[in-house]
């Protein structure tokens, strides 16, 4: 493996977009693509994906949810139904006009999202108050032609999820909505060791065509904050613009009601900006592609290689994903490496610690070593496994509360963007005052704290009543 693979990266408080790009490269989670704004998801990269789409897969067969999937060639009309969402989508969409050596009578837009195609197949198959809900969901890539790129952050093509559901009432849409918001949120806390803020965006932060959207953020290293996920209720937007009509109980058609969310391989990027430090990756034990390393040290010792093999498959036959690193790298090099890729548990096997009947751990969050009884070696790596992930939640979640700051005025707010921070807020209904701090400090609204504010609180922006307090950062 190439030399350069454990150079030191740039130092994250003096440039952390370098950071970002020397971490996301030199640990082997992507390669740039040959088209502008590509990128290519190397195997290291993929199982973090995989493993995340397995959290989500599990929770979502727990709400009936079924996976299908759909077409990413869409029609251009489909797409100009809504007026809402083709004028949100427009400057990102990306056309083919031409195919099979001719001109297409109808342009083909490539999937930016997929409410349109799903509409028009929903408004088939649904007839009676029988078939409802349905609740699918589809993995599949979308692509979004993006002028500035981040691999993970931002991507003219991307991987995700997106569930799309009917209802027969608005009442029973709504709730999906949030349940759904909550089921990304039990994936920050349970999978990814993040802290989400979860809540309902402003109106000018919405979904085109939604009539609320909801959003988990998670605020990144540099005091940034990043969308990870949105639910939306769509009301019966899509639902009449698509004709999606069914007979209810009485005999009467009516239009359903309809909502979509999803979350996409953003999720990496978030992971790797909460947590990673100076050396590189720090990864949640629970999406870790490696989730315990052990490094065999005194090549050739046949004790050594007992335990070595004892161990690894005791530990793998416990559903833990471990690996040998056998390479004829030093014992240094190899420490070095897997510390940048950020593998929860490195265990050292050596002589002297056979002899003693004793085994050295170290642990990438804290960098801190401990020693166990061979012995005991797996019930204490899946123990510590489990603490490492439980650390890494309340760290993130004791970073993210230490950086909220309560702003009263424009300067106010500037002042607290300007120090990596989130600000707090009180905010009345026009939207234009959401925009003016848009406008003046590069922060956007990026959810609604609290939308019953009582009486007795001003506008920070214009001095009118306050009526909510609303979360401002600047963001991804």
């Amino acid at each position: 493996m190439a030399k350069n693979f454990v150079e030191k990266i740039t130092d994250m408080d003096l440039d952390f977009p370098q950071w970002y790009t020397d971490v996301v490269t030199k640990t082997d989670l992507v390669d740039y693509g040959p088209v502008k704004g590509t990128m290519v998801i190397k195997p290291y990269g993929y199982e973090i994906w995989e493993n995340i789409q397995k959290f989500l897969n599990d929770e979502f067969k727990k709400k009936g949810v079924k996976n299908a999937y759909f077409p990413m060639f869409i029609p251009e009309s489909y797409l100009k139904r809504e007026a809402e969402h083709v004028e949100g989508f427009a400057p990102e969409v990306v056309v083919v006009t031409y195919a099979g050596g001719k001109e297409l009578e109808e342009k083909l837009v490539v999937r930016p999202t997929s409410e349109t195609i799903i509409c028009e197949m929903y408004a088939k198959w649904i007839k009676s108050y029988r078939d409802l809900p349905v609740k699918m969901n589809q993995w599949c890539n979308v692509v979004r032609w993006e002028k500035s790129t981040r691999p993970f952050l931002r991507t003219s093509e991307f991987l995700w999820q997106e569930g799309h559901t009917v209802y027969s009432s608005h009442e029973e849409a709504k709730n999906d909505a949030v349940e759904m918001l909550n089921v990304y949120k039990k994936l920050g806390e349970d999978c990814l060791a993040i802290p989400f803020f979860t809540g309902k965006k402003t109106e000018s932060e919405k979904f085109p065509g939604a009539e609320d959207t909801f959003t988990i953020e998670a605020m990144m290293h540099d005091g940034k904050s990043l969308q990870s996920g949105t639910t939306h209720d769509l009301g019966q937007k899509f639902a009449k613009a698509f004709n999606i009509k069914f007979l209810n109980k009485n005999g009467e058609l009516e239009h359903g009601y309809s909502t979509s969310w999803g979350v996409s391989t953003r999720l990496i990027g978030a992971i790797i900006m909460v947590h990673g430090d100076n050396r590189g990756l720090v990864l949640p034990p629970r999406v870790a592609p490696i989730q315990a390393v052990i490094v065999p040290i005194g090549a050739g010792n046949e004790k050594v290689e007992s335990v070595v093999n004892s161990i690894e498959k005791d530990l793998l036959n416990k559903g833990v994903r471990c690996m040998v690193d056998r390479s004829e790298n030093s014992p240094g090099w190899k420490f070095n490496q897997w510390e940048m890729k950020g593998v929860p548990v490195r265990i050292e096997v050596g002589p002297r610690d056979v002899e003693q009947g004793a085994l050295t751990l170290f642990r990438r969050d804290t960098l801190e070593k401990q020693t166990c009884d061979i012995n005991s070696a797996n019930e204490t790596v899946i123990n510590l496994l489990d603490e490492i992930h439980k650390s890494m939640f309340e760290k993130a979640l004791k970073f993210r509360d230490e950086r909220i700051e309560k702003a009263e005025s424009l300067p106010e707010i500037l002042n607290v963007v300007d120090n990596k921070k989130f600000a707090r807020v009180n905010i009345c209904s026009d939207e234009n005052c959401c925009l003016k701090v848009k406008e003046e400090t590069g922060a956007t609204s990026r959810m609604i704290e609290n939308e019953n504010l009582e009486d007795g609180h001003v506008c920070a922006i214009c001095g009118a009543k306050a009526t909510r307090t609303v979360l401002f950062a600047r963001s991804y």
